[in-house]
């Protein structure tokens, strides 16, 4: 995890299985109704298309693209990905996504995002942005 200083924490319980939740979130352009952003793929991974390696490039309203890469890809359990290209006015920013099987047959999304910002008092501004889209977008991802 980065040692950024700020971090936006957002849980989501699902009624699907891990399975079905991971698929769901490896698959790059499926984040954009999440995010309210337009994903494109720019590379799969070295050892699967979603995996390790693979890249996705987001277009957030009037901001420079951001290019973003896993970095850790563990089926069914966990995600992690950091910013590699562009990201302003973001630094040091990473995410992390783990699943955990509930009693039920369902799924638990902890979904961490480290970040800084290189404008002074902008970071605030943008976790109340993210923790609201992905509060909003994440249950549209799957049952």
């Amino acid at each position: 995890m980065s040692n950024a200083p700020i971090r936006v924490n957002v849980t989501h319980t699902y009624t699907s299985d891990p399975k079905t939740v991971f698929e769901a979130l490896s698959e790059h352009e499926n984040l954009g109704p999440v995010f309210g952003a337009k994903i494109t793929r720019k590379s799969d991974g070295d050892a699967h298309r979603n995996g390790v390696g693979s890249s996705r490039k987001l277009n957030i309203g009037p901001l420079p693209p951001i290019t973003e890469t896993v970095v850790v890809w563990e089926p069914d359990t966990h995600i992690e990905y950091e910013i590699t290209k562009g990201g302003f006015p973001l630094k040091d920013h990473y995410g992390v996504q783990r699943l955990t099987p509930t009693a039920d047959g369902g799924t638990k999304l902890d979904y961490t995002i480290a970040f800084n910002t290189v404008i002074p008092g902008f970071a605030p501004v943008v976790a109340k942005q993210l923790t609201a889209a992905l509060s909003k977008g994440l249950p549209k991802l799957v049952p």
